[in-house]
């Protein structure tokens, strides 16, 4: 069973977001190669997180798998199985942030403005606020840039209750996706817990998205 680090991580995150240090940046010299915490976090790339920092992590205690959005991705559940069954991870954290860039697009948005179509790179640019280029040609891959679902935002749009529910949304889904692999055990000596959160990158504090909990219906 897990051993409920994610807890002792979320008095961390209090401490980090009333201004106190907690992780060290020092080599700490020879480690194992299993995480000395057995946690795996999926985070967004998103460069005002932190992510050792925010959950006062130190160098060995978790893997940290981070795409765009933090979205558990094909590639991200090969990493979590792997973590799991070969490295020994029994708890997974899942977090999103406020005002997330992908808030700012869909999925045929961006392929389209990529494409070359004029329509999208207009909007694309007025979400970015800088003029989209375009590449003029079309690729198999990816096929799927994992865009939040929901009404458009602003390309780093302040934090609002819209916003909290796409994201929350997504998290769930995301959790979701991860408790039903069927290659993920989430019962007997050897289940996984897994909790999601969405960080606030204004305030520096962390909040628990309930699950399960309203799933909701986006465009």
């Amino acid at each position: 069973m897990a051993n409920n680090h994610t807890d002792k991580f979320l008095e961390n995150n209090k401490r980090y977001a009333n201004g106190e240090a907690i992780h060290t940046s020092s080599h700490p010299g020879e480690q194992p190669i299993n995480p000395d915490k057995n946690v795996a976090v999926v985070a967004c790339m998103d460069a005002r997180m932190d992510v050792e920092d925010l959950l006062g992590l130190q160098t060995g205690d978790a893997h940290i798998i981070r795409n765009a959005g933090g979205v558990v991705t094909d590639d991200a559940l090969r990493c979590l199985i792997i973590s799991h069954h070969l490295l020994n991870t029994d708890e997974i954290i899942l977090i999103h942030h406020t005002r997330c860039g992908m808030l700012a697009f869909t999925d045929d948005l961006l392929k389209a403005g990529l494409e070359g179509d004029s329509a999208a790179e207009e909007l694309l640019g007025k979400a970015t606020g800088r003029a989209f280029t375009s590449c003029n040609c079309s690729s198999g891959t990816p096929d799927q840039f994992h865009a939040f679902r929901g009404p458009l935002e602003p390309l780093d749009a302040p934090r609002s209750e819209g916003q909290d529910e796409r994201l929350a949304w997504d998290v769930r889904r995301s959790i979701s996706r991860v408790l039903n692999h069927p290659w993920i055990p989430t019962e007997g000596p050897d289940a996984i817990t897994v909790r999601g959160f969405i960080y606030d990158v204004d305030t520096g504090k962390l909040d628990e998205v309930s699950y399960p909990g309203p799933m909701g219906t986006f465009g």
